[in-house]
């Protein structure tokens, strides 16, 4: 393509594509913010049923033998009940136990544990025992948010920009973020919060898209995973925030007005000049080029920007034109192969997210200090992506991808054999699953997209994507088992972990191989096929796997040049986040 014609003439990374990289990178640590705030925002601390004759003020502690005499045994947690409490009059007589309880009565009034967590939706509004699954739908709804987001705000930032559809994204944050901890009931809270999960995707991957075009083709996956690694970082400065500050409206609000200092941006963010170049608008593509070169201090030569305009013009004119039926996502369907590819691609990234997100949010609930739980499982991102760095291009992408999905899967699992008084033990394994999950999370993007044809990527990518979505919107529920047995929601997705990392032993390798562009190539790309004629048996036959450039090959016998298109290196955060 000519763009990257014109990037290398730019220098490749230069000063000018670097400070605008790192730029468009801190909004990723806002945009963490709100993904994970939350952990402490729906932080649910120990409670009890407050008892007839408490105040309001009353303190969470009981001394044993009135725990015994106030609360039945949950025959399910076989602890004391924390949703139903004894009928009786509380007097000294009964205390004494000279008077029977007559019977069990639901609780309609709770005690918390405050030493925690001082304050937080849960307290607030009581979203406990039946209103429980309020608080995972709160956190499921807020995912629902980002699906419908990356959905909406993509095709507003193709059609009217990325650098106004990054400012609505971000007043739009700010302004539902002060709602959200502003808001007097659980509606209008999670509302608010699911406005705000759709901005993130406006937000960040409208930056993301921005600092990835300006980007050459050598540098996308340095530059995709450091951008990662911004999130990371405000995924551990939540914690800080939640540590300096107790009450969740304040601290909602302190999650969110970090990103006012980003409407500045407006003078320092140019538009993207391949958005320019393909809507018809290379005059001003070429004035940024120019000044981009400019501050590079280099100079592009006047050939290579009219072979950039007259590309453009086309591609326009081919687009103009053509009146082939694209293919689509059902084209996939029609065909074995590529069926049970997709399958299981939009299995990994089902189980991916799943357990990527249940990891994150699962953090109170794994013994010990939360706080300190929370920054180390955002601190293990850190190695997980620095890994890929040195290993995606080295070892190939299904190694990766399989070993590190076992790897989480044989982590998570081995917490069942764990005694529960060893806490610290079942953080270790459950960090390394998460450190592990960070690393397949990373790897599945570039898979996929090295595994579907040219002409149905960008659609398969995007099924790939709601799939994951799915799993993210799942994800709470499933924290909310380990209620009723702690280890519940790491065996669930340590065994779809696993599952996966064995399954996609069946998916080809990519690395180091053409890309297939046809249905067909895609269709027989990884095949085993049968060629007569062959030595090595009785029949004469001979198995051999096919490679991508086989396929270009069987597929196209009377081509011309070489039909590669390269991949998609680095962009995983586009649909992780």
């Amino acid at each position: 393509m000519a763009y990257d014609d014109i990037l290398q003439h730019l220098g490749g990374f230069g000063r000018y594509q670097r400070r605008i990289y790192v730029l468009l990178c801190l909004p990723a640590i806002s945009c963490a913010f709100h993904k994970l705030a939350g952990v402490f925002l729906l932080a649910a601390p120990d409670y009890r049923c407050r008892l007839p004759y408490e105040l309001e003020n009353a303190s969470y502690p009981l001394p044993a033998e009135r725990l015994t005499l106030a609360y039945p045994i949950d025959t399910l947690t076989k602890k004391y009940s924390t949703c139903n409490y004894l009928d009786a009059n509380f007097t000294e007589a009964y205390w004494n136990g000279g008077t029977p309880a007559a019977g069990v009565r639901p609780c309609d009034q709770w005690v918390y544990d405050r030493s925690k967590f001082e304050s937080s939706t849960v307290t607030e509004w009581d979203m406990v025992c039946d209103r429980n699954c309020l608080r995972a739908s709160a956190d499921s709804l807020f995912m629902v948010g980002v699906m419908l987001g990356s959905i909406g705000f993509g095709y507003l930032s193709d059609k009217y920009g990325r650098k106004p559809i990054f400012f609505a994204s971000l007043v739009l944050q700010v302004v539902f973020g002060v709602l959200a901890g502003v808001a007097p009931e659980f509606f209008t809270y999670t509302l608010a919060r699911m406005i705000v999960g759709a901005t993130t995707s406006g937000v960040f991957l409208v930056a993301y898209v921005i600092a990835m075009e300006m980007v050459g083709p050598n540098d996308r996956l340095y530059a995709g995973v450091v951008c990662m690694m911004f999130f990371s970082v405000g995924y551990m400065l939540t914690a800080g925030f939640a540590y300096f500050i107790h009450g969740w409206r304040m601290l909602q609000i302190a999650l969110t007005l970090p990103g006012i200092l980003f409407l500045c941006y407006w003078w320092f963010i140019p538009e993207s000049a391949r958005w320019l170049l393909s809507n018809g608008r290379p005059t001003e593509a070429i004035k940024l080029i120019l000044k981009a070169a400019d501050c590079n201090k280099l100079t592009v030569p006047q050939e290579a920007l009219d072979k950039l305009v007259e590309e453009d013009k086309d591609q326009q004119h081919q687009q103009e034109m053509s009146n082939e039926a694209k293919p689509s996502l059902l084209d996939i369907f029609k065909h074995p192969n590529l069926r049970q590819k997709a399958l299981l691609i939009f299995f990994d990234w089902f189980v991916n997210s799943l357990t990527y997100y249940g990891l994150s949010w699962n953090t109170n609930n794994l013994g010990g200090n939360p706080l300190l739980n929370f920054v180390i499982s955002g601190a293990v991102e850190i190695p997980a992506y620095s890994f890929l760095l040195v290993t995606l291009n080295r070892w190939g992408r299904r190694t990766i991808l399989c070993g590190c999905m076992i790897f989480a899967g044989t982590m998570l699992l081995t917490t069942m054999i764990v005694p529960a008084s060893e806490q610290w033990l079942i953080v270790v394994l459950a960090m390394l699953g998460k450190m592990a999950i960070t690393s397949s999370y990373g790897t599945v993007y570039v898979f996929s997209a090295e595994q579907f044809p040219t002409v149905i990527r960008n659609v398969a990518l995007g099924a790939s994507s709601t799939s994951a979505r799915v799993g993210g919107i799942l994800a709470p529920y499933f924290n909310l088992l380990g209620d009723y047995w702690q280890p519940l929601p790491l065996l669930i997705f340590g065994a779809l972990a696993f599952i996966g990392g064995v399954l996609s032993l069946l998916l080809p390798e990519t690395h180091n191989q053409k890309l297939p562009e046809t249905i067909a190539d895609g269709e027989n790309f990884g095949k085993r096929k049968t060629i007569p004629g062959g030595s090595g048996d009785a029949a004469g036959d001979c198995d051999i796997e096919r490679t991508a450039e086989e396929m270009q090959v069987l597929s196209k016998p009377t081509t011309s040049g070489d039909p590669s298109e390269p991949p998609v290196d680095g962009t995983a955060a586009k649909e992780k986040y």
